[in-house]
């Protein structure tokens, strides 16, 4: 159709009679009726530029435009007319006036009228290209007289300029200025959209929240200028590491925020939560200057996790809390019983506090062994709380409750004096090291509190050792070579503690004056492990200790294999399970009072080190029936259960984890009520130091069989989900016993 058959398809509506025949009118009017005018008229528009012309058929295909048109798309009318308006035009997601997520091809489906709709010219164009055209439709949908659709009769206009303009005004009103991430304001939008449209798709959604460990200290000690330049490169570490798969958005200050669409794998997150801390926490180059800082993540996941943008953050944050409160450079995945850890920590602080107070603490010590002779050459000192109620209170739990609090310096001053006292009552030859945390170091009085625990005990210098992590170096270069300096002419000895699981530990051999290295527990788990190299690196760093004439200690040996391998790679010294647990100060001077204190190894042959000792209920599922058991062991690959007897070997079962996890699995071993099953799937590293499956029954299942549709409580699943193939009810096949103390 050419410009002129178009303009009197607008034109042409009956032009028998017209109702303004016989009137007086002055000359120049045109009249509805004269086509040659009108017609005109409409050419002179178009070649004014105000405005374009164009028309569709009825399959979609552009049949008209404007002249002016395809010379602003620098195309010859030729390579545009007959195509399809979806190949030639696309709707713009990030468009600030235009918040529907209907694409233009949906728009056009519906055969309604289109107002102002701002589309982007895409045929053979980039969105990423520099310069791009931006249009605004509008249009009318024609109908035959039989009321079939005849195509769009519309008109369109250029307007790049002013569509950029607002481009611009909404980035910065959408992203953070210093990093180039989305603000809060634009990642709550997200949420706020993404999170119904998936609910209603079936579709999960996951969010982690980022928080910066140390960049409080970054700010202080090198300025806010450098805490800025540090933001851009945690910015665009997170860019690599996360690359397509979700959005990054700065929410202010060190906080992150990351959107990760159709993810609900707790493994795959775990793994990205891990590889993040990793990247974050490597040295930051700033202006001739190191910056050391280190990252917790809290994960959420929808609709598991919550249903609403409010909720499922919440759950996030709540995740991060954990996270950083149980040492920090972890990662955490939200359980509903998250809220109630967090009330636990702040009763458990209280009663640290209390314990402090009343000398209800006390130091064990596990021996450091020479393997030449299994002589006890010295020992570490290791906290332990005894609480009235709860029992005994592991280290890794009320050490990071105190550190929060700063309650940490109080702590760590009692151990010094009260290892320096007990370590007094030994015989010269063992040493005792006492493990000092980063802000127990940094503490400006601290080699005078180390310069009185030493004095009232009478100790010799010479056999208090101090172990000393790579954080220590986290603060200020200055006052740490001070500190450094003060200790060594104390006369006391130093040791690196978890030696090769940082990122720069070579230089501050170089630099600090360590009289001991300590080689990390994870190298000796994996020791064993053929196609791992945990072993060349413990021979490495035991090399390295002996080219610079430091004593090395092999921590976290438990079992004969692991023995012989470190032994084999040169470990002299060796602390761990297969020779003692840490003591009682009582049992070490029982054994001391013998004479030569020697202990022979005693442990298992091999090491596995993702078992874990449990001791919890949970469900079986097998076919229609859901029997009560007793979780005794558990590893990635299998578990051991009690309260079942009757169980074939080769039996399918499925074990109700709780909160949602369903692990597949089947029987390998069956002996009384006792039966081990090996897992269809392997579980994941839950964050926690304990073990989680992938994936999680989801709402929706619930829902159709006739649940809310909300978060899952923790073990509440439907028969619905579980019947067997027949539909009908059979009778149950073992035999459930009930289980002492469960």
């Amino acid at each position: 159709m050419g410009a002129k058959g178009f303009l009197r398809s607008l034109t042409d509506r009956g032009q028998s009679s017209s109702p303004y025949a016989g009137l007086d009118l002055p000359d120049g009017v045109i009249l509805p009726g004269n086509t040659k005018a009108r017609l005109g008229v409409l050419e002179d528009f178009e070649k004014a530029g105000f405005g374009w012309l164009w028309a569709s058929d009825a399959e979609g295909r552009l049949i008209y435009i404007s002249e002016s048109a395809t010379q602003s798309t620098g195309r010859e009318p030729t390579e545009i007319l007959g195509r399809h308006l979806t190949e030639l035009f696309e709707t713009d997601p990030d468009n600030p006036d235009e918040r529907s997520d209907r694409p233009f091809k949906f728009q056009l489906s519906a055969r309604s009228r289109i107002i102002d709709l701002v589309v982007r010219f895409a045929l053979g164009k980039s969105k990423h290209e520099a310069k791009q055209t931006w249009w605004s439709f509008s249009a009318q949908p024609i109908l035959d007289n039989a009321g079939s659709f005849r195509g769009y009769r519309g008109i369109a206009k250029d307007i790049t300029t002013e569509y950029e303009r607002k481009l611009m005004d909404s980035r910065l009103a959408e992203y953070d200025s210093l990093t180039g991430l989305a603000n809060r304001h634009r990642m709550s939008r997200r949420l706020d959209s993404l999170i119904p449209a998936y609910v209603a798709a079936k579709r999960s959604c996951a969010v982690m929240m980022l928080d910066l460990d140390r960049f409080k200290h970054v700010n202080d000690t090198l300025g806010h200028q450098a805490g800025d330049a540090l933001l851009k490169q945690v910015a665009d570490r997170l860019h690599h590491v996360v690359l397509d798969r979700g959005e990054i958005g700065r929410l202010g200050g060190d906080e992150f925020q990351i959107i990760l669409p159709d993810t609900d794998d707790r493994g795959s997150l775990g793994e990205l939560a891990e590889k993040i801390i990793q990247v974050l926490s490597q040295p930051y180059p700033i202006d001739g200057e190191r910056a050391t800082i280190g990252a917790s993540v809290g994960i959420a996941i929808a609709p598991y996790d919550g249903i609403e943008r409010e909720d499922l953050v919440h759950s996030a944050d709540l995740a991060l809390y954990v996270a950083k409160n149980s040492g920090r450079g972890q990662f955490r995945f939200y359980t509903h019983d998250l809220k109630d850890r967090a009330e636990e920590r702040r009763i458990l602080m209280e009663d640290l506090r209390e314990a402090l107070a009343n000398d209800a603490l006390e130091l064990h010590y596990q021996p450091v062994v020479r393997v030449e002779d299994n002589m006890v050459v010295g020992f570490e000192a290791l906290m332990r709380w005894e609480h009235e109620e709860r029992g005994s209170v592991s280290p890794g739990l009320f050490i990071p409750i105190a550190e929060e609090s700063n309650l940490i310096i109080q702590l760590g001053e009692w151990a010094l004096h009260r290892a320096c006292r007990e370590a007094a009552n030994m015989p010269r030859s063992l040493t005792v090291a006492v493990n000092v945390s980063a802000l127990q170091f940094t503490d400006p009085r601290f080699p005078e509190t180390v310069a009185d625990a030493i004095t009232q005990s009478g100790l010799e210098p010479e056999r208090l050792e101090l172990e000393l992590t790579e954080s220590v170096f986290m603060g200020d270069s200055e006052s740490v070579d001070q500190t450094f300096k003060a200790l060594k002419e104390l006369g006391v000895r130093l040791a690196l503690d978890d030696f090769g699981t940082g990122y720069s530990s070579l230089s501050y051999l170089r630099s600090a004056p360590f009289d001991k290295i300590k080689v990390d527990k994870s190298f000796v788990d994996t020791c064993t492990q053929k196609d791992l190299n945990s072993a060349k690196i413990i021979a490495a760093i035991i090399g390295l200790s002996n080219a610079l004439n430091m004593d090395v200690v092999v921590e976290g040996v438990e079992a004969f294999d692991q023995l012989g391998v470190v032994k084999e790679m040169g470990a002299r010294l060796i602390q761990g399970w297969i020779y003692s647990k840490a003591l009682a100060i009582d049992a070490v001077r029982e054994r001391m009072s013998s004479g030569e204190f020697r202990i022979e190894p005693d442990g298992p042959e091999s090491y596995r080190s993702d078992r874990r000792t449990v001791f919890r209920r949970i469900g079986v599922i097998h076919e229609d029936h859901r029997y009560a058991g007793v979780l005794r062991d558990l590893s990635r690959t299998g578990a051991r259960v009690e309260g079942l007897l009757g169980v074939p070997v080769g039996t399918q079962l499925v074990l109700d984890l709780g909160s949602g996890q369903l692990a597949v699995c089947t029987v390998i071993r069956a002996r009384d009520a006792m039966i081990g099953v090996e897992f269809e799937t392997p579980l994941v590293n839950d964050g926690a130091g304990g073990l989680c499956t992938r994936h999680r029954v989801s709402p929706y299942a619930l829902a159709a069989a006739g649940m809310p549709l909300e978060a899952l409580p923790a073990g509440n699943y439907p028969m619905q989900m579980i019947k067997s193939s027949d539909g009908g009810q059979s009778k149950p096949l073992f035999v459930e016993v009930k289980t002492p103390g469960v």
